[in-house]
């Protein structure tokens, strides 16, 4: 019988004690063990053999042998018996109540969540909320919209609910209230969008003083059927669509979408139904890079003349006190989590516990010291045995390997950080067996490889390897439909053991019960104290696992800076307005454009709801208040008058309208000067260097590929490189091993038109439908780096039409318009059409077109079955594929041959219905279909 060890849940090693599985440190052959070998039986059984799924007639021979993970032993039985702090929380917590606190449903009065609300919001498994959220919410002033807050909990502490509460109750409290919730990356928005969703679905707003329904079946116009809805709409990337407010009641954006939004919306005076606007990520607000956008996006709201009530969050925030004073805000700090972590350091094959930071950072401390093994030892709880595989030579590598297969085999998730392929190939390699795993899972990984084989891509060759054993990896490289279809499948179980880069941490939220850092190091640098505590904030999730693990696997060489790392505290936030003086410039240029300060006065007052005032001297921000008037006078994007009063120019406006810096502004408009005076317009080059990023400085050349090209452009194409100051015996020079100078502001400036006509040249394959695979191998770049310099472009390409429309350029903008069209569709003039249906992009849309169904209405007629083989034609390798697995792969084209029979449908009824009939198909319909589009 198992002795009583005063613990309410089974830790990962618990499952692998009490299952009494081994695991073999040498390869036998002939045959492969099963997991449970023969501990139980007391006999060797040969394992049922695996079939090879999906097996390419090239990989034949040269599947790499499986591997087997070492053992994690422990030092001492007697510590892994005993009761942890953990243990002794769990046990309280669990303690039955006499009394209910009626203030933690969400149906409590004083909340004044409407029915429906709460209804939807049991249903998705949110039936009360944590004490800390409750003292939150009924902090002085939030629940009426009257007081702003700030406040920070840990990641999966239950932040964002706190936030959706008081958004949801301003939205529905008024029928005209709009709300924006600002996120910082496209894929945390999706998700947001589909939560937002299925919280609000069904609920009805009163629209009080508008015709009933009787009066309204005599009118004209018909009624639209959303108009009582809460309707959420997400705003990411480049679109040319003007969003107004009347489009959406919710709206999820980006930094730069929501800047763009209130920039609009201030400008044309619809900003007075703006009733709450929620900053998720707020520690992002001294980002280099984008973060300074969060704080225009706050220091504008903080300057109108309604109320809007902001809502911050982040699970870093030091010095909360700073932002408390700058918004205005009430504070709320908790550090609850409801799934505690535990934490350990994993040092030359030795694990070391600490139940907090400050015990990880005292065994940091003295494994740096000149302690005894035998000291050290006597720390240590578990040990990660030596393997006698040479690919598992490296300690680091070997537990990495070890940890990730003994949390796999348990039958929990385990997210391994700074691994990826490499990482997934080795653990995949010890997961082979899958004898014992139950045949649905099976059929699920089946289905996945079947997902991937179906998109436009093809099938990666190392997911190919890894998928059926639990194992895949997430990283920037894949495209957005892979990386979708891999973070869907680990968070439903199908996979085990996902590699991932940090972007997945700070991206999107996949929780695990471990959480593996194979090393503190981003490439050479050192991580952050943010994102380890973002990576760390990983493990544990809610009502799923009992407790979360981390495991920071460190190198010798890395103790010192891995001690530092852990004594670091979180970096204090300041003002990101202070890091460069052109984003002085940008916020200045913003507020004179829509109207918001056109005085020195009011250019003082602005500055004096600014973060940075509160993070600068006085006397500094006004030197460079100054300068910045003067540099955008000078560069003609502000005019300043005799009577003392500042106005944009169309330039300037322009610059606001296209969202770019002024820097940036200007050499545009350098550009666009040259190219009204000589545009070549036989070709498509030119069009196509116009809508490459002039932002995007970290583009590596293939100069032997940009040579390549070169020698192929036709006369038009070499047209366009003299007329831009480019010299193929340059060109030539680089591809034998010259270097490009960067010294002078002139070299800087000849260097970027190299790297943006590297990427027209990308751009140009796309456009003529080569697929993202074949430009990926072309130019010797990761299939999602293409992806991202396309999605990047659309969004250029879309400020570039706005800027050449504000200028008055309208013949420039149609032919950019037109590009922009066929640069979204991947592909030629005559496919513009066929190219906005769901999946019909590219070669799909070639290859259906000379099948025949050249019109959106052909599609929509045609019997989805019908679609398949065309689909089956359209895809990028041909693999044969045994009668289960085609049968499953054809199932799977066919589902996706109704979605695309479907979508053409709702195109064909939105070109049939009549404009004047149908006043629903607004623009913001058109963001509705484009979402749905996307999300099919």
């Amino acid at each position: 019988m198992e002795p009583q060890r005063g613990i309410l849940h089974k830790t990962t090693l618990d499952s692998i004690t009490s299952q009494q599985k081994s695991f073999h440190t040498t390869t036998l052959a002939g045959h492969k063990r099963t997991q449970d070998d023969a501990a139980d039986s007391g006999q060797q059984t040969s394992a049922p053999k695996r079939l090879n799924q999906f097996q390419r007639a090239s990989a034949i021979g040269k599947e790499l042998p499986e591997l087997t993970a070492s053992i994690i032993t422990s030092v001492d039985s007697d510590a892994t018996a005993s009761t942890s702090e953990y243990s002794q929380r769990r046990a309280i917590l669990a303690t039955p109540r006499s009394t209910i606190d009626r203030s933690l449903l969400l149906s409590f009065p004083r909340y004044g969540l409407p029915d429906s609300l709460v209804t939807n919001l049991n249903a998705l498994g949110i039936k009360e909320i944590y004490p800390w959220q409750k003292q939150c919410l009924l902090g002085p002033g939030l629940l009426n919209g009257s007081k702003n807050l700030v406040y920070t909990a840990p990641t999966g502490g239950g932040k964002s609910l706190v936030a959706d509460i008081l958004m949801l109750k301003r939205v529905l409290e008024d029928p005209n209230a709009k709300a924006l919730l600002v996120l910082p990356y496209v894929a945390l928005v999706q998700e947001k969008v589909r939560w937002l969703r299925n919280v609000v679905q069904g609920i009805k707003r009163q629209t009080p003083g508008k015709d009933t329904p009787e009066k309204k079946d005599g009118s004209l116009w018909q009624r639209r059927p959303d108009e009582d809805a809460v309707r959420v709409i997400g705003f990411f990337g480049g679109g040319k669509v003007r969003a107004t407010w009347s489009d959406f009641d919710i709206g999820v954006c980006t930094f730069e979408k929501a800047n763009t939004l209130i920039n609009t919306a201030i400008d044309d005076c619809t900003i007075t139904n703006l009733r709450a606007v929620v900053l998720d990520e707020l520690h992002m607000l001294d980002d280099d890079h984008r973060g300074y956008l969060m704080e225009l996006i706050a220091t504008k709201l903080l300057s109108l003349e309604h109320e809007v009530q902001v809502i911050g969050m982040s699970a870093t925030l030091q010095n909360i006190d700073l932002l408390s004073r700058w918004l205005n805000a009430h504070i709320y700090s908790t550090f609850y989590r409801p799934v505690p972590i535990e934490e350990h350091l994993v040092h030359e094959g030795k694990i070391y516990p600490a139940s907090s930071t400050i015990g990880l950072l005292k065994t940091a401390s003295q494994l740096a010291s000149n302690s005894s093994a035998s000291q050290l030892q006597h720390h240590a709880v578990r040990i990660v045995q030596p393997s006698l595989h040479k690919e598992l030579k490296d300690p680091v590598l070997n537990a990495v390997v070890a940890l990730a297969t003994e949390t796999a085999k348990s039958g929990y998730g385990a997210l391994v950080f700074y691994g990826c392929e490499n990482d997934a190939r080795l653990i995949s390699r010890a997961l082979r067996d899958t004898s014992q795993l139950d045949p649905t899972i099976i059929e699920k990984r089946l289905d996945l490889l079947a997902d991937l084989r179906s998109l436009s891509t093809g099938l990666d060759p190392c997911l190919a390897d890894t998928v059926m054993f639990g194992v895949a990896f997430h990283h920037a490289g894949l495209t957005t439909e892979e990386r979708d279809l891999i973070a869907s499948a680990y968070d439903g179980g199908v996979l085990k053991v996902l590699a991932a880069t940090c972007s997945l941490a700070a991206g999107i939220n996949l929780p695990a019960r471990r959480v593996i850092l194979h090393n503190a190091r981003m490439g050479r640098e050192l991580v952050g104290p943010s994102m380890l505590r973002q990576m760390r904030g990983r493990a544990g999730r809610k009502g799923k696992d009992e407790i979360g693990e981390t495991y920071l696997c460190c190198r010798k060489d890395d103790l010192q800076a891995v001690i530092e790392l852990m004594h670091a505290e979180m970096p204090q936030i300041s003002s990101g307005l202070t890091t460069d003086r052109h984003r002085i410039q940008r916020a200045l240029l913003e507020v004179i454009a829509i109207r918001l300060a056109n005085s020195r006065d009011t250019v003082d007052d602005y500055i004096q709801k600014t973060l940075l005032s509160l993070s600068m001297e006085p006397d500094v921000i006004r030197t460079h208040v100054d300068s910045s008037l003067r540099d955008l006078t000078e560069m003609g994007f502000v005019h300043f008058d005799e009577s003392g009063l500042y106005t944009a120019t169309q330039l300037g406006k322009a610059v606001v309208a296209s969202s770019l810096e002024p820097e940036d502004g200007a050499f545009v408009h350098r550009e666009m000067q040259r190219v009204l005076q000589a545009f070549v317009m036989d070709g498509e080059m030119h069009v196509l260097y116009m809508f490459t990023p002039v932002q995007d400085s970290s583009v590596t050349i293939n100069w032997k590929a940009f040579r390549s090209e070169m020698e192929g452009l036709d006369d038009s194409g070499l047209r366009v490189m003299t007329f831009l100051g480019l010299k193929p015996t340059q060109v030539n020079k680089m591809a034998q091993g010259g270097t490009l100078k960067e010294t002078t502001p002139q070299e800087k400036e000849t260097a970027r038109i190299y790297r943006r006509f590297y990427l027209a040249l990308q751009l140009r394959d796309l456009c003529n439908e080569m697929p993202i695979h074949v430009v990926s191998h072309k130019y010797d770049m990761p299939r999602g780096a293409v992806q991202t310099l396309s999605q990047t472009c659309q969004g250029f390409a879309a400020g570039m039409i706005k800027f050449c429309e504000q200028m008055g350029w309208g013949a420039m903008a149609a032919v950019l318009d037109h590009f922009s069209d066929r640069l979204n569709a991947g592909a030629k003039s005559d496919l513009l059409a066929l190219s906005k249906i769901t999946f019909i992009k590219s070669r799909t849309a070639r290859v259906f077109y000379e099948n025949g169904f050249k019109t959106v209405a052909a599609i929509a007629n045609a019997d989805p079955k019908e679609l398949v083989p065309v689909l089956i034609q359209a895809q990028p390798s041909k693999v044969r594929l045994k009668s289960k697995d085609e049968q499953k792969y054809e199932e799977k084209l066919l589902a996706k041959a109704k979605v695309i029979a479907d979508s053409a449908n709702r195109l064909w009824r939105m070109q049939m219905t009549p404009p004047i009939m149908a006043p629903q198909l607004t623009v913001g319909a058109e963001i509705e279909m484009q979402q749905q589009v996307y999300e099919e």
